[in-house]
Formats: structure tokens, C-alpha cells, sequence
């Protein structure tokens, strides 16, 4: 079962997205974090930082679980 993040707009970048779930402490770690472990968009394999994840998208993330974007409220 995925873990539900919440966001209150249209899109969040993946990125963002990270520190929300508490994958990563800042943004500065975003990019290293993604060169080391392997997170999957809907299946696909994805290292872009600025990838927008929308309401219904799936992120799996090597050692961390999967998380399901949700509408906030």
C-alpha cells in the first residue's frame, strides 16, 4: 500500500515532492539523492528534479516505499 501525499496545487515537481514525503532534508540534497537511488513515476524510471507529479501520480523510491500524489482538502 502507498502513502498518500497531499498537495494544494495543479502540480508539484518532483523535487519538492521529495521533501514533502520527508525522502530529503533540502532541496540541495534532491539532486544527489537521485543519482544515487532509483524513484519511479508511474512505472518509469525518472532522475529529472523538476518532473511535475500530478493528482493520481505513483512515485516509488528505492529503500523508502511508494507514495500516491493526493488532492490536499
Amino acid at each position: 500500500m502507498s502513502e498518500e501525499i497531499g498537495i494544494s496545487t495543479e502540480y508539484i515537481p518532483l523535487g519538492q515532492f521529495l521533501k514533502l514525503a520527508n525522502i530529503v532534508e533540502s532541496g540541495g540534497m534532491v539532486k544527489i539523492f537521485l543519482a544515487e537511488f532509483e524513484v519511479f513515476v508511474n512505472g518509469e524510471l525518472e532522475n529529472r528534479r523538476g518532473r511535475k507529479l500530478y493528482v493520481g501520480d505513483t512515485v516509488e523510491v528505492e529503500e523508502f516505499g511508494s507514495f500516491t500524489v493526493v488532492n490536499e482538502g
